[in-house]
């Protein structure tokens, strides 16, 4: 075997060791060295001293079988893919996390794609992994609209398609909480923000909202209601819009905000016009992300248990691959809620007449 000499001296194959040269040197076939190599059952019936050989050439070559070679006769990779919207932005990351931390149990690896609401770069990519092996699918905060030829779990996930569960959070007992804490301080005069329609929860957790405030007599006064727009994973999300929501002059004691990020922006546009928060504006968000009890103030909001339901979804998707579990077509997860500094007792001030 011709060999090249390394910057250090030391010498390595010039080309990789394959199954055939093992084969070649022992003068067996390709078939009853891969079995010996694999220890499969075909190597019960191989002798002793000829299995000794083929490890001892194996190791004198240095030859290490490929993943797909290892693979190829039970056709496994043990790998799946992620899909998502964002790689590393705060919702995202806990899910990948949490996905990462069980498939590392269980000892399989995933790759990761983000498509970046690109419908064709979507179906791009589910066609790369496909090509790649990967035995399932995982999708984050991803609107599917078709099936999938492989077991899918979708977080986030709401509309029903065959062969995809969805992995959902209960919305509705979400803006329960939310609401319910609000009015308990006296707040009726509350401001909303609806999601980007980007979002995959947006509409699921609008229509829970609106249903809540019905049952609560919260009065939805379309001036103090704004949608966000865009994708921006940054506290820039919500800034701008909580700004048109003062320059509307429409006093409000709260605001309920589409997530944290956009709470976490919409706090620094109430500061900015002079109030403060929650002395004149409460404020409350959604999700919970690692930075929101870092915020000044810090930032009570519903807890969604995101890495839990990362290790879920994974979890779940295993158990559809390896035949363990059944097929059902949502799972729903419970929120918390928790309060922190920048909600507190409805403030009687108005701000309708204050300059923007």
């Amino acid at each position: 075997m011709k060999m090249k000499k390394t910057k250090n001296g030391s010498r390595k194959p010039l080309h990789p060791v394959t199954l055939q040269m093992v084969a070649d040197r022992v003068g067996l076939t390709k078939g009853t060295c891969s079995a010996v190599l694999n220890n499969s059952f075909a190597s019960r019936s191989i002798p002793q001293p000829t299995k000794e050989r083929v490890l001892q050439v194996a190791r004198e070559l240095k030859y290490r079988p490929s993943f797909y070679a290892r693979n190829l006769g039970i056709k496994r990779t043990y790998m799946i893919g992620v899909v998502t919207q964002e790689i590393g932005d705060f919702y995202s990351s806990p899910i990948i996390s949490g996905i990462e931390r069980c498939l590392r149990e269980r000892n399989f690896f995933f790759l990761t794609v983000a498509y970046r609401h690109e419908p064709k770069l979507l179906e791009h990519y589910e066609q790369i992994l496909s090509d790649r092996g990967v035995e399932g699918f995982i999708t984050v905060d991803t609107v599917l609209d078709h099936s999938i030829s492989l077991p899918t779990i979708a977080v986030a996930g709401h509309h029903p398609i065959k062969g995809v569960t969805n992995v959902i959070l209960d919305h509705r007992r979400a803006a329960w909480l939310a609401l319910s804490h609000l009015t308990d301080l006296g707040h009726r005069e509350i401001a909303f923000m609806k999601g980007s329609n980007l979002s995959s929860d947006s509409e699921v957790r609008w229509k829970a909202i609106c249903e809540v405030a019905g049952e609560l007599a919260i009065p939805m006064r379309p001036e103090l209601i704004v949608q966000l727009e865009g994708d921006d994973p940054t506290p820039q999300l919500g800034y701008p819009f909580a700004k048109q929501l003062l320059s509307r002059h429409q006093p409000f004691t709260a605001l309920f905000a589409y997530n944290d990020i956009s709470a976490i922006g919409s706090i620094r546009a109430i500061q900015e016009a002079g109030l403060r928060v929650p002395e004149n504006v409460s404020v409350v968000g959604f999700d919970d992300i690692q930075i929101a009890v870092h915020t000044i103030p810090s930032l009570t909001t519903v807890r969604q248990p995101l890495q839990k339901m990362g290790e879920l979804a994974a979890r779940t998707l295993l158990n559809r691959i390896e035949g363990s579990g059944e097929f059902v077509p949502e799972i729903a997860v419970e929120p918390d809620f928790v309060v922190r500094s920048s909600t507190g007792e409805a403030s009687v001030l108005s701000f309708a007449s204050r300059d923007d």
